[in-house]
């Protein structure tokens, strides 16, 4: 389905038409019609524990760091950057060589060191499409929006596209767009390595395989659980983490099997983009594994769908 075929269906949705060009002003691009516009931001001083903790209460992957004097934007942090910091790549040398494993000061270490300074941006006058082609070429979930004076107005990410496409009948089905070369790990896999999995694979979500199938299909996985990157940072930012005696190998020696979601929701091959995205929304997921009975064929994510505005 084109992108434009998206975007007519879905305004003659129930919730409203949204018309991109009537509803932004001749100094606007229309990438501000799809942009939230009240973005959270923090400043430069702010912990790592405090983004941690704001990003969880907030839902968010992501938090814009920012000039509290100009407004400019100055650098982001993602989840996969405080994933990093915990034993999944490169910074987690602050934790183990500046701290020496000490988990309680390192997270009291300001964000300024983890965050991501080199940022992808939009400009509030670019169009639905910049937004599209940016993301995908970038591999980014989100780009910030800034304006003239490079100061954030807004940001657009791959769940805003979701939205779009939630309830929208279509005739693109999920065996067209999913992964079937899937990452997945164990229970008995720990946070530090799961960590690691995800900053290696630019991965947000791993799927958690119990025991091989013996029949029908023993090279088939049966799916018992999924660990996100959400759920490890809400294992830090809801302060689980900090009832440890300071040392980060207990914190990052926790099994996932304590922290994963063991209901898990999944979906088919055939199932319609529109209804997964539906379902996208409103259990505020990202990503679903695509199963057969309980074998694991392959997963579901934003961004995958985000490229079905390109077909």
């Amino acid at each position: 389905m084109r992108r434009k075929q998206a975007i007519n269906l879905v305004k003659s949705m129930d919730r409203g038409p949204l018309e991109f060009k009537t509803r932004t002003s001749e100094h606007e691009g229309d990438v501000m019609s799809i942009a939230r516009r009240e973005v959270i931001t923090a400043p430069q001083t702010i912990t790592i524990q405090e983004a941690a903790e704001t990003m969880v209460k907030n839902h968010f992957r992501r938090l814009p760091i920012t000039d509290p004097g100009t407004g400019k934007l100055k650098g982001i942090v993602t989840s996969m950057d405080i994933l990093d910091f915990l034993g999944g790549g490169d910074k987690y040398k602050i934790l183990e060589e500046k701290y020496q494993g000490n988990f309680l000061a390192a997270v009291n270490e300001s964000v300024k060191e983890i965050m991501t300074r080199e940022v992808f941006i939009l400009r509030d006058k670019d169009s639905v499409g910049d937004a599209i082609a940016n993301m995908l070429k970038r591999g980014v979930g989100a780009l910030p929006v800034v304006d003239s004076q490079d100061k954030i107005v807004g940001i657009v990410s791959e769940r805003d596209f979701v939205t779009l496409m939630a309830g929208v009948l279509t005739d693109e089905i999920v065996e067209d767009y999913m992964t079937d070369h899937v990452m997945f790990t164990t229970p008995g896999t720990r946070i530090e390595g799961a960590s690691k999995i995800m900053v290696r694979n630019k991965l947000r979500r791993v799927p958690v395989v119990g025991e091989e199938r013996k029949t029908p299909h023993p090279e088939k996985e049966k799916i018992v659980g999924i660990v996100t990157a959400t759920d490890i940072m809400e294992f830090l930012g809801e302060n689980r983490a900090f009832n440890s005696n300071g040392n980060a190998e207990d914190v990052l020696n926790t099994y996932i099997s304590d922290i994963m979601e063991k209901e898990v929701l999944s979906t088919t091959s055939r199932s319609r983009l529109g209804d997964i995205c539906q379902i996208m929304q409103d259990k505020g997921m990202g990503g679903l594994p695509v199963v057969h009975g309980d074998e694991l064929q392959g997963i579901i994510t934003e961004s995958d769908i985000l490229r079905a505005f390109c077909v």
